[in-house]
């Protein structure tokens, strides 16, 4: 859409309200709200805030930045009045000058792809979460709504009303949806988005998780994207599937090949792989993230890849051809997409400009070698502060953020771990309280 198409379906739709979004560094949603009277303005990035609304806290070097709207992300938000309607519109930052603001997530994964023009990435999405009910104040709680489990259907499944609600909000905002499904743990469920480019994709996913937690919400639901919520159960996952593009074909499979895979497909796994530990603390980036880790059958913990291997960070679908996908399992849903989506593009990319081959694919195990000792050798960091360790010290994901978002991240998040670190846990007294 453009500016003036936007202006005339504001007006066509009684719109009274646009909340103007924008993605912070760490993948919380923010908003402005302004009149519709005041479109034209916000439309042309007169809207100023401080840029501390990106960075997570405020300091001495906070500026001035201006909201500067993408026309084509225009749409209705459908559970609000139709008189007097609430519309949205997805934004980057720029400053007082006009150049793009470097603490803008959306704005250095738009970059990016258009530095790569020639090569096109596609995505699919599966995002997971738990529905929990709430208490009397309508705080959330961790009593799960049913004690269904793996593509259980009513009346087992408690959910699947709130869930089909949250389809029909999703279409009708414009998201395809894929599919949708009760997921493993009791609670759990899954919202799987059709193959987009990076861009719109991650802002698929970010409205995406606005939409489920506000319709729980009105069906008396608490929706949390927590990794790890629940001792005993698995968490929630927010798979990748990835498939590279030229002049329409699929540049990841060769039918001539034994294994359907092409050389760029091996070299962009070989990339990704090269890069999975600093990836982590992108896709992985709470305290409570690294729970899903914890080894079991389907914890994707080894930097490896295979096919039915389900502790592997990479697996490839089962078709080939034009369907062939590779699927990054580590990501949970409280990653940035925007970020996660450049470093995976940055990852991938060094792979294929520098042909980088990957190990062998990892489908068994050897006679004498578990689990327990391949993540010692092969495995992704197992707490934050060791994937922030490897992220610092990833030139080429570095490239891809810039100094200023990685050196934000990093402070933030080695805080953050100094936070956790400094706390005594219900676990430590459970074990050593009594005994010691």
């Amino acid at each position: 859409m453009t500016v003036e198409e936007v202006l005339q379906a504001a007006h066509e739709q009684h719109v009274k309200f646009v909340r103007l979004q924008i993605t912070d560094i760490f993948g919380t949603l923010k908003n402005v709200a302004v009149t519709v009277e005041e479109l034209r303005q916000a439309l042309a990035g007169h809207l100023a805030c401080d840029s501390s609304v990106l960075e997570g806290f405020v300091d001495h070097r906070e500026q001035d930045i201006f909201f500067r709207p993408d026309p084509a992300t225009f749409a209705i938000l459908p559970w609000r009045p139709r008189d007097g309607a609430v519309a949205r519109l997805i934004c980057e930052a720029v400053t007082a000058e006009g150049v793009p603001y470097a603490g803008c997530p959306r704005g250095i994964l738009r970059r990016l792809l258009e530095a790569r023009q020639g090569w096109q990435l596609l995505v699919g999405v599966e995002l997971q979460f738990f529905l929990f009910h709430t208490d009397g104040q309508g705080n959330p709680t961790t009593i799960t709504h049913d004690r269904a489990g793996y593509c259980d259907l009513t009346p087992m499944d408690l959910g699947e009303n709130a869930r089909r609600d949250m389809v029909l909000t999703l279409e009708q905002m414009g998201i395809e949806v894929a599919s949708s499904h009760h997921e493993a743990a009791p609670g759990q469920h899954a919202i799987a988005l059709k193959d987009d480019h990076p861009l719109a994709m991650a802002d698929k996913i970010v409205t995406s998780k606005f939409v489920v937690r506000t319709i729980a919400q009105r069906h008396g639901l608490h929706a949390s994207f927590m990794p790890h919520p629940l001792s005993g159960t698995g968490g929630s996952a927010m798979t990748l599937a990835l498939s590279l593009w030229r002049e329409g074909q699929n540049l990841l499979c060769d039918p001539t090949d034994p294994t359907g895979l092409s050389r760029t497909a091996h070299h962009f796994i070989g990339g990704i792989l090269r890069h999975a530990r600093a990836l982590t603390a992108l896709t992985n980036p709470l305290v409570n993230s690294y729970k899903r880790f914890a080894l079991g059958p389907a914890a994707p913990a080894l930097v490896a890849w295979s096919e039915h291997n389900r502790n592997t960070v990479l697996r490839l679908s089962s078709r080939r051809g034009v369907a062939t996908r590779l699927v990054l399992r580590t990501p949970d849903p409280t990653c940035n997409p925007y970020l996660v989506l450049a470093a995976l593009l940055s990852a991938g990319m060094d792979g294929i400009d520098n042909a980088v081959e990957p190990p062998p694919p990892l489908e068994g195990y050897e006679t004498g070698r578990s689990l327990r000792h391949l993540v010692k050798e092969m495995g992704v960091p197992r707490h934050l502060l060791a994937a922030l360790e490897a992220l610092a010290g990833d030139g080429v994901i570095a490239g891809a953020l810039g100094e200023h978002v990685m050196r934000r991240f990093i402070e933030a998040k080695e805080e953050e771990w100094e936070r956790f670190h400094s706390r005594v846990h219900a676990w430590e007294l459970e074990q050593y309280l009594t005994t010691f």
